[in-house]
Parts: structure tokens; sequence; C-alpha cells
């Protein structure tokens, strides 16, 4: 009987750290589209690499990540939705992710999260219209906390 409350513990205490660490949320709940390189199948599913940071950097675009139906939907709390997408951020967009880059909040994903996207495919083409920027001059609007 011992034996098995010290296995439950250790299974509940990795459980506990596998929630907490936001690479294994990714894995566990965005990588089934993205992959686990985040370079995904586009054009249904776009890429997550080295095209975020601009995104990052402007309020439409930080209300756009949280609001997108994987990561809205998603059971993950708003907080540990926030660590993922600020994991996505810092891993896959070093390159494209400003210096003054100001990571996601719980509350900002909350609130973003409230506002449910119906037509993902829609917003990405108004707010990045076809251009050579890759998402379109009038969306880059730097982000102010």
């Amino acid at each position: 009987m011992l034996c098995f409350r010290v296995l439950a513990l250790l299974i509940s205490l990795h459980a506990a750290y596998a929630v907490a660490d936001p690479r294994i949320n990714y894995l566990l709940h965005c990588s089934g589209c993205h992959l686990p390189n985040g370079e995904s199948a586009p054009p249904e599913v776009p890429s997550l690499r080295d095209q975020l940071g601009a995104i990052a950097s402007s309020s439409a675009g930080r209300d756009y990540l949280a609001r997108v139906p994987g990561a809205a939907q998603t059971p993950l709390s708003d907080s540990e939705l926030a660590e993922v997408l600020n994991w996505v951020l810092r891993e896959f967009n070093a390159q494209s992710l400003p210096e003054s880059f100001v990571p996601l909040t719980a509350s900002e994903v909350a609130q973003s999260r409230q506002n449910v996207l119906v037509d993902p495919e829609g917003y990405r083409e108004q707010l990045w219209p076809a251009s050579d920027d890759v998402y379109g001059d009038r969306f880059i609007q730097p982000y102010r906390e």
C-alpha cells in the first residue's frame, strides 16, 4: 500500500510539472496541427516559425494569437496559454521578435479569449493584406503596455 501511495505521489508531481511546462503544453495542445517544430502544413495551418515577431508587436496581433480557435479553445488556463504563446514566440521567432517585446499576460489572454474568432482566415486576410510586406503596413502598430 505504501508503494502505491509513493507511486501516486510521484505521478501527481510529474503531472503538475508537465502542466506548468510551456513546451510540454505546446506539444500536447498545439503540435498536432503546428508540428513539434512549429512548421505546420500551409496554407491550411500557418507556420509558427519566424513570422510571429511582428504580430506580437501590435495589439491586434497579440489579440489574434490568443483568439485563434486552437489556442482560445484549449483546456489550458489563461496563464498557461500565455506561457505557451510566449514560449512559441521566443522559441520559434527569436529572429523576428523585437527587443522591446512585452510577454503576453494571463489577463490579456483572458480578455482576448472572450471574443470568439469565427473566421480566422478572413481575419488574417483583413489584417495582413497581400503585399511584399508579410504582415501588411496597416497592421504593424507597436504594442504599448
